[in-house]
């Protein structure tokens, strides 16, 4: 009969067990591996040979998958069945089995052929289910192996490898979540390939970039479809141009694709045009006139900007969506339509319908199916694609064959591009129109010639309070300061007398538009502005007074540049038309020398 201190120390050493066997079973993601390291901790420290574990396959078969002193031929022959042996008893009962004795069990079919020794030793054997979420996935076995004969006092060995057994059940459930999860992943990413393969190429939309990618993989997806597709974006990213995919690829690119722009029309005269209006409905309504819903009907109905309707129109065009019937301005008749619709707009919808700007009802009407379209500052690998598309446009359209240098390929990806993909494009049209040799180079772009569209938003932005009358351009100023700074070019010389200039650019200027003009060929100042003399512009630029009105810094920079209007302009980051206009505003006469 052991001593009470003799328990004590085996209970320890079995929690010690317990703990070892749980850091090893988070310790890898090879499960084989793993689990031999559990049979190894077991021998060593508890002295429970032949350690044995059983895992079921998806063909009920039970294999043995870690054993310790096995060779992998003798592993590979270990296969059970439910019922079979002793493994399958334990996998059919879910309930420990004990074999005082292996030599006097018949269950004992030795298929590993590990136990020719029965005979010169006592080996007995304990067997336990390896359970998970309720059901058997395994088993666990040892030996005891006694010259004595076989002991009686199983009872701890049962407790202790059924709690060994818990912790194995856990991380097979786990390691084969994971894997499947995986096959899962790996099946859905070659399904979208596939897709995409076969899938046929969309009209006029250029695209490498994964952002893009995903996305023509929705529209191929929702385009068979009449649910209701709301595609959001900014400004310039071609929301139409995914709105015409959709129709082209779904079973109505036969019927009608209707457009229209909710913000360019007044709400009188955007219900007369979406639901028509009868003869003599308001003055001048001389005849029936069908409304777009009524044109639209089998076919598409694209209601572009639809964030900018009145609240009061959005509980008209509810009852429309919902019904899908109406009634002309001036009408009592119900007409009803079938008209598969898609939404766009580049507002913020859900900060709308926080404010009670936009109806949550018709929030969630539109709502079903979203495709948010990326801005190309986030898909800066499409920016050469598309250059160059927009580049054979330009060919095709003007009977030329111009190619876009690589110089000015690298001035176009450092733009921020807050216009987007038709930023991009004005960009390429207005660079190949100065082409003089037949291929668009840096100095032909925008940024070169000081006439780039978001610079110049900028310095109105900047301007709009001192000068008055002009817009700020706050959107283009947030689209610029959200895009990464890039790193800051070497400085550049124009001549060895004269060093270039800053870029004509406020001191706070956006980034992107800094990088744009970093361009070697950026850097050359256009010929009908004189340069002052060198270092002036620098310590011009250090005398400059840090506060002050417009006025005075406009008599300053007058005084200091000799009353020359273009250099004036470049020490105070304007242009010479901005400079001009300030100083008729302020009455400041011109001095004459």
């Amino acid at each position: 009969m052991p001593t009470m201190s003799a328990r004590h120390a085996a209970s320890n050493l079995e929690l010690l067990a317990i703990y070892e066997v749980s850091k090893i079973l988070g310790s890898s993601l090879d499960l084989q591996q793993t689990l031999r390291e559990v049979l190894r901790l077991l021998s060593y420290q508890l002295q429970m040979h032949r350690g044995r574990i059983y895992l079921l396959g998806e063909d009920a078969v039970m294999r043995l998958v870690a054993a310790n002193g096995l060779s992998n031929e003798q592993a590979g022959q270990a296969e059970f069945r439910e019922g079979e042996g002793i493994i399958g008893r334990i996998l059919k009962t879910a309930m420990p089995a004990v074999v005082p004795n292996l030599a006097d069990e018949p269950l004992f079919l030795n298929r590993t052929g590990g136990r020719e020794d029965l005979e010169e030793q006592v080996a007995s054997l304990v067997g336990v289910p390896i359970k998970a979420a309720g059901s058997v996935i395994g088993v666990l076995t040892i030996d005891r192996i006694s010259d004595d004969g076989p002991t009686t006092h199983f009872g701890t060995d049962v407790r202790f490898l059924t709690m060994v057994a818990n912790l194995i059940g856990q991380t097979v459930r786990l390691h084969r979540t994971v894997a499947e999860e995986r096959r899962f992943m790996m099946r859905e990413t070659f399904r979208v390939q596939k897709e995409l393969r076969a899938a046929p190429p969309i009209a006029d939309v250029v695209c490498t970039s994964p952002a893009m990618t995903d996305v023509l993989a929705q529209v191929h997806r929702v385009a068979p479809f009449k649910s209701t597709v709301l595609i959001r974006g900014e400004s310039g990213t071609g929301k139409e141009l995914i709105a015409r995919a959709i129709h082209n690829l779904s079973p109505r690119k036969d019927n009608p694709f209707i457009r229209v722009n909710c913000a360019a029309l007044p709400e009188t005269l955007l219900e007369s045009e979406l639901f028509g209006h009868e003869k003599g409905a308001f003055t001048g309504a001389q005849k029936d006139h069908k409304g777009r819903f009524e044109l639209a009907s089998g076919g598409t109905l694209f209601l572009d900007e639809i964030g900018d309707i009145s609240p009061n129109f959005q509980a008209k065009l509810l009852r429309v969506l919902q019904e899908q019937e109406f009634e002309r301005v001036g009408g009592s008749r119900t007409i009803r339509t079938d008209v598969r619709l898609i939404c766009a707009t580049n507002l913020n919808l859900e900060e709308a319908v926080g404010k009670g700007k936009f109806r949550a009802d018709l929030y969630f009407r539109i709502n079903v199916v979203s495709i948010f379209l990326p801005p190309l500052r986030e898909r800066r690998d499409d920016i050469g694609a598309l250059a160059k598309h927009f580049v054979a446009k330009f060919n095709k359209d003007n009977g030329l064959t111009l190619a876009l240098a690589n110089e000015a390929q690298d001035v176009l990806n450092r733009c921020p591009w807050p216009g987007n993909v038709r930023e991009l494009e004005n960009c390429i049209e207005r660079a190949a129109t100065q082409s003089r040799d037949g291929i668009i180079r840096a100095v032909d772009l925008s940024c070169a010639m000081n006439l780039c569209n978001s610079s110049i938003l900028f310095q109105y932005s900047t301007m709009g309070s001192a000068v008055g009358g002009l817009a700020p351009a706050t959107a283009v100023h947030a689209a610029h300061s959200a895009a990464p700074p890039p790193a800051p070019p070497p400085a550049k010389t124009v001549s060895a007398a004269a060093p270039a200039l800053p870029p004509i650019l406020p001191s706070n200027a956006p980034s992107g538009c800094a990088a744009c003009l970093s361009a070697p060929s950026a850097h050359a100042a256009p010929a009908n502005v004189p340069m002052p003399p060198p270092g002036e512009a620098a310590d011009a630029l250090a005398e400059e007074p840090e506060s002050g009105s417009l006025r005075d810094r406009l008599l300053w920079a007058m005084e200091r540049t000799g009353w020359v209007q273009a250099k004036a302009a470049r020490l105070l980051g304007m242009t010479t038309r901005q400079v001009s206009y300030a100083l008729r505003k302020y009455d400041i006469e011109i001095k004459r020398f």
